[in-house]
């Protein structure tokens, strides 16, 4: 049995929990559930971000403390996230005495090892509020091209990066106020002495995903600089010992929550382990986070060397997820798309989410997309039209003509062992976070049942003799292999795995379950165990998301100058000419045609089976059949549009395009040249 701790990317404490937010959340508790069901002791911790000059102002404009401000969203995430099934074993908050003394104690080992630094810093001061400005409450006007209301790091329109201090006619964000500049003695961590030490850490195998490794190389090319680790008052976090109204940046304390969270865990719920058997620096145990990948950097270069120079071991493996889109775009407040997990979960199971996410979800570092249409399919089918409908079909058999009860002696072992025996590379799977190709071989165990079932005819025999011993042989094997699928399904699912349980009169649903063979087995009276996805509540939810920031959007427009306005209008008006911005968020790609079909009911579509290079073919109809036919599309490399919103026909889902020319004499499919592979980016 391996000993685990896992912990996920701590949400900041000043604002809801979205869908964005959950890809992460959801990913790592799939995982933690399906180690726990190997048999591994797994725990899982996490906590609130609960510092930053964001969260003190937060609290100002709401005429509350700090400290009130973090406790009322903390209790909201952990509402939460418990909606969505997050089985974390402890939920902390990085503004504890814990974290306190850990991350004090941390930074004096490395002063005392010589990695820390202070000198003088010069920065802008806002003289209203009487404190210094981060780039974020700072705008201006541009130095390079002189664009107005920029913010104080870079400029959105030339891309130009600067100080704060080079900004023209700077204001503060605060108060309107001129800042001035002021100098203050900042405190620094000495990044630069874990260079050799950090380019070692990054290549250990498993460490890093390897594109993540890739990236980083960039900062050591570079050459890593001192990190600014301290902030001066007022600020809302921890103060920095014999440095007098100088606080350490969040980000110092943050990770080390990581540790503070286990050790009030081990504190209030499990005293007989050792914070020590986990964190020194030669432990076995493993520690692994999960993370977004516009975080990696803190994770894999500053955190990683604070544990180093403080005597620590450091993280078993960095997970990394990409971002969520929603139908193919960046979440909108404006579409409804920016959908928070409270609004959500006010429509819809959250057990939906999960298992769509889950089958998306792999160890590359990819985004993933949450397309609406797909989402009602999918979940449709898969679910409710394949799992939960095996037991639905059996069971009411069983009930009520067979006393419950299951065969002494089941009619197809064969079958049931092949289920049986498919669980050891599902489970090899999930360790590898390899969820979407866990959930294709799970699937593909549901079509093999259902298609068992409908070979066997169950309803038929009833027809003539409801109490026909070979009903009760035939829906016994239905409910062994719906148990089978279920204990897969179980880390995704864990509410519908419950229910499960439940019916089937289980001890539990761990992967060891999946070898017993449930003969002259009792079971429960079926109940309903999932219900379809409603495009209303789906729509109701889009809608809900709207109306819950229409004051937020008004307050953004009223923001919009004249001059602005005037160039946005144009904009919307002029679809003659695209730009070359709108041009490059087309993202083309080689596709290889799998396989190509008629589609019956069109003399127009083919429908084609595409790969691009990801982890399922994409399904695509396209209006070239009066040019050709299938067998002349087959293996045959294609272009198509990898990024258009999925398109909702009554033949199917069609989730791309692909391209093609017209002379007025037919139609004709552009084809890259020989040497091009399927997921080839096209420029």
């Amino acid at each position: 049995m391996r000993q685990i701790l896992v912990t996920n990317a701590l949400p900041y404490a000043n604002g809801s929990i979205h869908m964005g937010h959950l890809l992460g959340y959801i990913q790592a508790d799939i995982w933690v559930r399906a180690m726990r069901a190997m048999g591994h002791d797994v725990i899982y911790v996490c906590a609130d971000d609960a510092h930053g000059t964001a969260i003190m102002l937060r609290a100002e404009a709401n005429g509350i403390t700090p400290e009130q401000q973090i406790a009322n969203v903390q209790k909201e995430h952990e509402r939460d996230f418990a909606g969505f099934g997050i089985s974390f074993d402890h939920y902390d908050s990085t503004h504890s005495d814990t974290n306190k003394m850990r991350s004090q104690s941390i930074y004096l080992q490395n002063r005392a090892a010589g990695n820390i630094a202070v000198r003088p810093v010069t920065q802008l001061y806002d003289p209203e509020k009487q404190m210094f400005l981060s780039d974020r409450f700072i705008k201006g006007t541009c130095p390079k091209c002189k664009t107005d209301d920029q913010y104080g790091d870079a400029c959105e329109v030339c891309g130009t990066t600067y100080n704060a201090t080079e900004l023209l006619n700077p204001h503060s964000t605060l108060s309107g106020a001129t800042p001035v500049e002021k100098s203050s003695d900042h405190y620094f961590f000495k990044l630069p002495n874990f260079s050799e030490y950090l380019q070692k850490w990054t290549r250990d195998t498993g460490r890093l995903p390897v594109s993540i490794a890739n990236k980083l190389d960039e900062w050591f090319e570079a050459g890593l600089a001192d990190w600014d680790i301290s902030r001066d008052a007022p600020y809302f976090g921890f103060e920095i010992p014999d440095a007098p109204n100088k606080y350490f940046y969040v980000w110092v304390d943050a990770p080390i929550g990581y540790m503070s969270s286990f050790e009030n865990y081990i504190q209030t719920k499990r005293p007989e382990l050792n914070f020590d058997d986990y964190w020194k620096k030669d432990s076995q145990h493993e520690v692994y986070h999960f993370i977004g990948k516009d975080i990696v950097y803190f994770h894999a270069l500053f955190w990683p060397a604070m544990l180093e120079g403080a005597g620590y071991r450091t993280p078993t493996g960095l997970f990394v997820n990409g971002f969520l889109t929603v139908n193919g775009q960046k979440m909108s407040k404006s579409r409804g798309t920016f959908i928070k997990a409270e609004t959500y979960l006010q429509h819809l199971n959250p057990e939906y989410l999960r298992y769509y996410f889950a089958s998306k979800l792999s160890d590359k570092v990819e985004d993933s997309d949450l397309n609406l249409d797909d989402f009602i399919q999918k979940v449709n089918s898969d679910l409710v039209g394949k799992v939960v409908n095996i037991a639905s079909r059996c069971a009411k058999f069983i009930n009520t003509s067979f006393n419950n009860t299951l065969s002494k002696e089941c009619a197809e072992p064969e079958l049931l062992q092949n289920f049986i025996d498919a669980g050891e590379s599902i489970a090899q799977a999930y360790e590898a976070r390899e969820f979407s190709s866990a959930v294709r071989d799970i699937m593909a165990l549901a079509d093999k049942a259902n298609q068992y079932i409908d070979e066997k005819k169950p309803w038929a025999l009833a027809k003539t003799n409801p109490n026909d011993p070979a009903i009760q042989d035939i829906c016994s094997v239905g409910l062994n292999l719906f148990h089978k699928l279920m204990v897969y399904l179980a880390p995704i699912l864990p509410t519908l795995a419950e229910h499960t349980q439940t019916f089937l009169k289980l001890e539990h649903m761990n992967f060891s379950s999946a070898q017993i063979r449930l003969l002259n087995h009792e079971i429960a009276q079926f109940q309903p165990m999932m219900q379809r996805v409603d495009q209303k509540a789906v729509d109701a939810m889009v809608e809900d998301s709207k109306d819950s920031l229409a004051v937020e959007t008004v307050k953004i427009e009223k923001k919009v100058d004249k001059k602005s306005e005037k160039k946005s209008e144009v904009a919307v008006n002029d679809t003659s000419v695209i730009t070359i911005d709108d041009f490059l968020k087309v993202d083309l790609r080689v596709a290889h045609v799998l396989d190509a079909k008629l589609v019956e009911g069109s003399d127009k579509l083919l429908q084609l089976t595409l790969d691009i290079g990801e982890t399922e073919p994409r399904n695509v109809f396209s209006g070239i059949r009066e040019q050709y036919q299938p067998e002349d599309l087959k293996g045959k490399l294609v272009v198509m549009v990898a990024n258009l919103a999925p398109r909702k026909m009554r033949f199917g889902i069609s989730n791309g395009m692909v391209l093609a020319a017209g002379n007025g004499e037919g139609v004709f499919i552009l084809s890259p040249d020989s040497g091009a592979k399927a997921g080839d980016k096209v420029s």
